[in-house]
């Protein structure tokens, strides 16, 4: 297998199982084949507004950066999508300004809610964009993971930090600016005036497993990608990933 293989491989094990629960909002909301309005708050370069646009959908990407809005306009002309795709320079603070309201089937929030100013307010604004029916996309990082994380790579103090500070953070040189717990967050996305659907676990046992067992045996991919969806959903587990994504909808 190829170091462009072996790439390919993880980015696919690390999104499968995000990619397995927008699949199944996308069947039940585009069931009729219709195109659905997209909008995809920090998206960046377009790894998933560009694979959305290809299923036929019309993606609004909303990031600060000209520069990944720029490296967004190139893959979405690459992939032939560049009428379905759209970049706009901003964020969750200007999200109301950018997208009109009640206007989104779909809103994807992916590892954004983390180092916005204030998570209540974004999910306001997001749960604002949507229709009725609508759904968001939350992927967010998980408090209980890196406190495993740190507490294997003998950081004890900083795991110990995760675990006395309201944000969930272990110090100064923390890049996050926060991190939740599965019911913090749903109690947050419902304060939003959203319902909550369904919570997966994202990268159970993907950062446990050292990639040299990966790269001598290919088909160790296929069975790990098989392992990562059987416990995504599972409590125990679910509950120790990276990263949740949750799944919610407006009324």
């Amino acid at each position: 297998m190829s170091a462009g293989s072996r790439s390919t491989s993880w980015t696919t094990l690390r999104g499968a199982v995000v990619w397995d629960g927008l699949q199944s909002v996308l069947d039940r909301l585009a069931g009729d084949g219709r195109s659905l309005s997209v909008v995809d708050a920090g998206g960046g370069t377009g790894g998933f507004a560009v694979p959305l646009a290809q299923r036929g959908h019309r993606v609004t990407v909303i990031d600060p950066s000209f520069d990944s809005l720029a490296s967004l306009d190139r893959r979405a002309g690459e992939r032939g999508v560049a009428d379905r795709v759209e970049g706009r320079q901003g964020d969750l603070s200007t999200l109301g300004e950018l997208v009109a309201p009640g206007t989104a089937d779909l809103v994807l929030c992916h590892s954004v809610l983390e180092v916005v100013d204030d998570p209540a307010t974004a999910l306001a604004g997001v749960a604002a964009t949507l229709r009725p029916g609508g759904v968001v996309s939350l992927l967010v990082a998980n408090r209980t993971a890196v406190v495993l994380a740190r507490a294997v790579a003998g950081r004890i103090d900083d795991a110990l930090a995760v675990l006395g500070d309201p944000a969930g953070r272990w110090g100064h040189a923390d890049p996050l600016a926060r991190r939740f717990d599965r019911e913090g967050l749903s109690r947050l996305v419902e304060r939003a005036g959203l319902s909550v659907e369904a919570v997966h676990g994202v990268r159970v046992t993907l950062d446990l497993v050292p990639g040299s067992l990966l790269e001598a045996d290919a088909d160790a991919y296929d069975a790990l990608l098989r392992l990562e969806r059987e416990v995504s959903q599972l409590p125990a587990l679910r509950d120790v990933a990276t990263q949740f994504h949750l799944l919610a909808s407006r009324s």
